[in-house]
């Protein structure tokens, strides 16, 4: 997979990375996207950690992620994965929705190089509604930021149900207030398994875009063809000290402008991003 599939935009642009996963999650949430693989019991086909090393090196990624399904449902094999891919001098990328507990977490985020947590909401009604933990997510996210772990973060907007303004703007502060530079990315929510609410309407991702814009350095809105005040596609990473743009992006494929970790324009350092 590419990374950016992730989604993981500031991490190593550009590059391929091997994506496994099983069945099972932790949570319920009934507008799930991967329902077909999340809901079964038994995954379709094994694969031995040396097999996995090896695929990886083979097709010249940058090491693994864990994904498709909840990892931390497949906890013991993802750590001993982690520390096999960690010696190999691989990547360990978890896509997670970070609803763990402390002492699992640590020994995870030892040999984690980056992580995208779906961020379901921001509010105790809406993780009771997946029969998640607020409380748990963000003393994950908050974990991970605090020991230098590249984090971004997904929120999928869901009419009635976390597409609030005022609920999403104290999210993005909140954000803020961990690191203004931690990329988020905007999801537009379809129809899906066992949730017929109506699709996120094109005036709600706009609206929520520009208020995460106002507190974050880095927002991408996924799902949709949006772009912002200057005609820029909301899918490309923009310098925040003069909007000139540092990665364009066309689907999946990307273009970065660059150079020494610097802007090309204004050669501020861009520390956000690891190539």
């Amino acid at each position: 997979d590419p990374v950016e599939k992730k989604p993981l935009y500031h991490f190593y642009p550009g590059s391929d990375i091997l994506s496994i996963g099983t069945n099972g999650c932790n949570l319920k949430c009934p507008f799930c996207q991967n329902w077909q693989i999340s809901t079964q019991i038994t995954p379709r086909e094994t694969l031995k950690i040396e097999q996995a090393v090896d695929i990886a090196r083979r097709n010249g990624t940058i090491g693994i992620a864990y994904t498709y399904n909840e990892p931390i449902i497949w906890y013991e094999f993802v750590l001993d994965c982690m520390k096999e891919f960690r010696k190999a001098g691989l990547k360990n990328v978890l896509v997670t929705n970070g609803c763990i507990n402390r002492e699992p977490l640590e020994k995870l985020a030892e040999f984690t190089d980056a992580v995208n947590v779906d961020m379901k909401g921001f509010s105790d009604d809406f993780y009771k509604w997946v029969n998640g933990s607020f409380s748990l997510a963000k003393q994950t996210i908050k974990y991970l930021i605090e020991n230098n772990i590249h984090t971004e973060l997904t929120n999928l907007i869901i009419p009635t149900k976390n597409d609030d303004p005022d609920e999403f703007s104290s999210m993005c502060q909140w954000i803020a207030d961990l690191s203004p530079d931690i990329p988020l990315h905007i999801s537009r929510y379809f129809p899906c398994y066992k949730c017929n609410i109506d699709q996120t309407p094109p005036s709600t991702m706009r609206q929520l875009y520009h208020i995460a814009k106002e507190k974050l350095n880095y927002v991408y809105a996924g799902n949709i063809n949006l772009t912002d005040n200057n005609g820029e596609s909301t899918s490309n990473t923009i310098c925040p000290s003069c909007s000139t743009t540092l990665i364009k992006r066309t689907g999946y494929s990307t273009k970065s402008y660059i150079k020494d970790s610097r802007c090309p324009e204004c050669d501020s350092l861009v520390k956000a991003i690891i190539c």
